[in-house]
């Protein structure tokens, strides 16, 4: 499959990267406006074609998919034009500006028989594939919470906020986890250099029992990257920035055996045993690229489409929502 990438600034080397390493894959042409960073990408890849103008890249017709890595304002158009070209697309997260560029994208992508699909790198790593396999093993049982922390200092964005920035990552990782879609928002933040909202926390709430809690933040001295996931018979603890063990699950919880047994919580608290289960040891992205090939080859939908780029947008646009209403509940 021949590629074309626009956009090669912080994430589009990744992407190139992993492109050019697959059997089955050669990025033909790199699409990028800032010229320091086209001289990289020509030395590192003196075979492919460099331009400035994206929309060469998009009608060549050497050319089977496009890779959009580009700032999300720009996604809209690009991936219209790469589907009106007949390309298929993998496009970086957040899909789109909005919920209805993306749904026209979905409907044309449908109209060509061509794929979208969505930058959900996280959904590929060895640590979110084993918290779903507990998860459809029952080894958790009922989930109770998803709570996220996500914070570092910077990168600042200058078209988005740091919900818009941040947050997809751990918005795709529920969607795929929970399975079910929230039926309300409550976000807050505040804006403090740039005129985007540089720290932010959302809530959301889910069908049942199911809460979940995001904080994400480009004003944190340090960078944190866990999340804990509680269910009625074990609990979790991600941990991204650990070199081993980066998942612990707890044998820990709460039993009732009955409305009187509410009285006696202090005495009723469940510990055992925490173990460390062993996680596949592969790059993300080289695997999420690899399965976008093979999408694209069998015809296979993937799990993480347009479709699954939409819903993120949705949670985004109520959570911005709620922002701009100082943290009213916000119904999806």
């Amino acid at each position: 499959m021949n590629f074309g990438v626009i956009g090669y600034g912080y994430w589009g080397p990744n992407i190139v990267r992993n492109l050019a390493s697959l059997d089955d894959s050669h990025v033909l042409a790199i699409a990028e406006i800032s010229p320091a960073a086209r001289k990289r990408a020509q030395k590192a890849y003196p075979a492919a074609t460099v331009t400035s103008n994206a929309s060469e890249v998009i009608a060549s017709p050497k050319i089977d998919a496009i890779a959009v890595v580009s700032p999300v304002w720009t996604h809209y158009e690009l991936t219209k034009a790469a589907l009106q070209n007949g390309k298929h697309v993998f496009v970086e997260k957040p899909f789109t500006s909005n919920t209805a560029q993306g749904e026209e994208l979905i409907e044309l992508a449908q109209r060509k028989n061509l794929t979208i699909m969505v930058d959900h790198t996280f959904l590929f790593t060895g640590a979110v594939t084993k918290i779903r396999q507990l998860l459809d093993d029952g080894i958790l049982g009922q989930l109770y919470y998803y709570d996220s922390t996500r914070v570092n200092l910077g990168l600042f964005q200058h078209d988005i906020n740091v919900l818009w920035d941040l947050a997809p990552h751990d918005l795709s990782i529920m969607d795929y986890l929970i399975k079910t879609t929230p039926e309300a928002v409550v976000a807050t933040g505040q804006r403090h250099l740039n005129g985007y909202e540089d720290v932010a926390y959302m809530t959301l709430y889910f069908p049942g029992q199911v809460i979940a809690h995001i904080n994400v933040n480009w004003l944190s001295p340090v960078k944190v990257r866990t999340t804990l996931i509680g269910g009625e018979k074990r609990m979790l603890v991600w941990n991204d920035l650990e070199a081993d063990e980066k998942l612990k699950v707890y044998d820990r919880g709460v039993d009732i055996k009955s409305r009187e047994g509410v009285y006696e919580l202090l005495v009723n608290y469940r510990s055992g045993d925490m173990w460390a289960p062993q996680l596949e040891q592969v790059e993300a992205l080289r695997k999420e690229m690899n399965y976008f090939v093979d999408c694209v080859s069998t015809g296979r939908k993937p799990f993480n489409d347009g479709c699954a780029g939409l819903r993120v947008v949705k949670m985004l646009e109520a959570a911005s929502d709620s922002l701009g209403k100082r943290g009213s509940l916000v119904y999806l």
